[in-house]
């Protein structure tokens, strides 16, 4: 079986930056076994699967998985498909994708970039017994939003920047994305995320913790919009907005490789 794929940068403005992603548009659903080998084989943040959608809820069904595990989110996995099926088709405006657990999710064009549309996931403050000591500080808050995110308030871009977290502590709290963030330099909000749980240490610019970020900020900075810079060795801006239960979220993408997959 020969399965045609594109590696592609995510929140990235030119090659080897912002977030890899491999995108592999199927014609029917391969064993959920195959998906996972075919992620691990790829061995890059997500692999994202499409298949056209025979609901008619969205134009595709859409999945992600990891190296380790399948997600329930993936923001840059989704900015990287609308890229692909839209750089396929110069007449076409926007796309949706269906979801199994985070509902219909689009992407459009917007100048020269795209605005992805998430479900924005306002965190609430929560103790998260060994948090602060596996990240390597002292001091912070700590909130959680309960579909798995974990997030850390620090009071400056340079503790952020300096974190060291001991990553086999991360993941024996618990499946969960681990994001920290504090006002930034040059952005509004400078952010990190790890994911040890899920075979990622450090994740380079991920959509799917500014489904937390963005509320949490916009209450913060009293305004719906801002820009973000996730402070990873190969960094993401991302421009955030708050749109009642959605996020809004900007950024462009490159594709760096077209192939096949043999199987």
């Amino acid at each position: 079986m020969i399965l045609p794929f594109a590696q592609i940068d995510a929140f990235a403005d030119r090659a080897f930056t912002g977030n890899q992603a491999a995108v592999m548009p199927l014609g029917e659903w391969l064993a959920d076994d195959v998906l996972q080998a075919i992620a691990e084989e790829n061995n890059v943040a997500e692999t994202a699967f499409l298949l056209p959608d025979a609901s008619g809820a969205a134009d595709f069904e859409l999945r992600w998985f990891t190296p380790a595990v399948e997600v329930a989110l993936c923001g840059h996995a989704t900015l990287a498909s609308g890229h692909f099926i839209l750089s396929a088709d110069p007449a076409r405006d926007g796309v949706t994708f269906r979801t199994r657990k985070a509902g219909v999710l689009e992407v459009r064009r917007d100048g020269d970039a795209y605005a992805m549309a998430l479900p924005a996931y306002p965190p609430e403050p929560a103790e998260v017994p060994g948090l602060l000591d596996a990240l390597g500080v002292d001091l912070g808050e700590t909130w959680q939003h309960p579909n798995g995110y974990d997030l850390t308030v620090l009071d400056s871009a340079e503790a952020v920047l300096a974190l060291k977290p001991d990553f086999k502590a991360l993941a024996a709290i618990g499946h969960t994305l681990n994001i920290v963030t504090a006002p930034g330099k040059g952005t509004d909000v400078i952010s990190r995320v790890f994911a040890p749980a899920a075979g990622i240490d450090e994740d380079p610019v991920t959509g799917s913790a500014h489904s937390v970020l963005t509320p949490y900020w916009a209450r913060r900075l009293g305004r719906d919009t801002f820009s973000a810079f996730q402070a990873s060795k190969r960094g993401g801006h991302v421009a955030c907005g708050l749109a009642g239960d959605r996020v809004i979220l900007g950024g462009k993408c490159v594709t760096v490789i077209v192939g096949e997959f043999a199987l």
